[in-house]
């Protein structure tokens, strides 16, 4: 790789607080679940392994950057880059703690725990505020050999669970006595960190054996969740991954946000089906709805965040006026692109007859904010699975 564009790389993921180390290749991991197995819907760059010089380099240039009061850096995963499980570097930890002994900065770790567990707690405990950890739990269950199978053992995670950094621990629901038995198992050995828990949504180049998984995941997510709520875990515990219920609880914020923007009946607005479905149920006839599927990614996606201008490009017509959620194109770089790179501009330039307007109010500080407020396991038992709407917006059709 020609060293100019290397270091624009790196300066560019280091201008999204990002920690940009490489394995130089694709990641051993193959983690069956894995979203990043394709990245044909966006650009990435084919980066060495990280050297020495080239961490020296990294560091420097985090160094001239300013530490923001509640800013973090990413330690593990990539925007321009691959994501790998940055921990299988052999240097990882050593540049771990140099970053952490000449910097001041805090910083975030994606893991899915293959990290010596003694250092990582004792850094924990010398930097005490300074790291949070997300662990990718994904499960403790019979299927984690099928969906991890060169992950770190139960054994090694649960060594990294009894200590003090892991903040968060991710894991999901996969069929009767897995989710609920995680918990259990993972409240009882770390009672302060927070529970990230839901389902993993099939993609379309997701394989059929781990397909099928995910969508057993989802039918039993209801019992699973129910189990959890009956043991009352001391954990902070919150239901996060999907799209359908983040959207149906944050339905009266959606509704005011839609009622803000005082759209006429002929305009029309894009969104996706969660959404759409909403607005059907409460704002029938407000405005034309424009329902786009996620089809870039393809599989049981449907999520207005993750929609493309090539997904919406394929579902315009004869419109000559079209209102676009800001939450679509906002880049962790601050420009007006998609999440496959293609920018605002571009996509105007293939509707050269038709005017676009950008609803600034629909955007993901507010997107984000509303999913922590709302995303409570209490609030899917008492708002979602025993709230008889719930059941009316499952059954609202999307159009062809």
């Amino acid at each position: 790789m020609d060293q100019k564009l290397l270091y624009d790389v790196l300066r560019a993921e280091i201008q999204d607080r990002k920690i940009p180390l490489s394995l130089g290749k694709t990641c051993p991991m193959k983690c069956t679940f894995c979203y990043e197995q394709d990245h044909s819907y966006r650009k990435t760059f084919n980066t060495p392994r990280t050297t020495q010089d080239h961490w020296q380099f990294i560091l420097n240039e985090i160094q001239k950057c300013p530490s923001g009061k509640n800013e973090a850096w990413i330690f593990g995963g990539n925007e321009y880059m691959e994501w790998t499980e940055t921990f299988l570097h052999p240097r990882a930890m050593d540049w771990l703690e140099e970053f952490l002994d000449n910097t001041d900065k805090k910083i975030v770790i994606f893991t899915t725990g293959c990290l010596p567990h003694e250092k990582i707690n004792r850094l924990a405990e010398r930097y005490s505020g300074r790291i949070h950890m997300e662990l990718s739990v994904n499960t403790l269950s019979r299927y984690r050999k099928q969906l991890m199978p060169i992950g770190p053992s139960i054994k090694q995670v649960l060594k990294i669970l009894d200590g003090p950094v892991v903040t968060t621990a991710n894991f999901y629901s996969f069929g009767p006595s897995t989710m609920s038995e995680d918990a259990k198992t993972i409240s009882k050995i770390n009672p302060r960190c927070h529970l990230w828990m839901g389902c993993l949504t099939p993609l379309k180049y997701i394989d059929e054996k781990t397909t099928a998984l995910m969508r057993q995941g989802k039918k039993f997510l209801p019992d699973e969740a129910k189990k959890i709520y009956d043991d009352c875990l001391p954990n902070i515990s919150m239901i996060h991954t999907e799209s359908d219920i983040t959207t149906f609880l944050n339905r009266n914020k959606i509704l005011k946000s839609f009622d803000a923007c005082e759209l006429k009946k002929k305009d029309t607005v894009v969104m996706a089906g969660n959404v759409y479905r909403i607005l059907t149920m409460f704002r029938q006839n407000r405005a034309r709805f424009l329902y786009v599927p996620n089809d870039t990614l393809g599989g049981d996606s449907d999520c207005s965040t993750l929609l493309t201008f090539k997904d919406i490009a394929k579902r315009i017509t004869n419109q000559t006026q079209v209102y676009l959620p800001k939450v679509i194109m906002e880049n962790t770089s601050n420009e007006e692109r998609d999440i496959a790179g293609v920018s605002f501009d571009e996509f105007k330039s293939w509707f050269p007859r038709c005017r676009f307007k950008v609803l600034y109010k629909i955007n993901s500080k507010q997107s984000n904010r509303k999913l922590y407020e709302k995303g409570y396991l209490k609030n899917y038992v008492e708002d979602y699975l025993y709230n008889p709407l719930s059941k009316q917006f499952e059954t609202v059709p999307l159009p062809n």
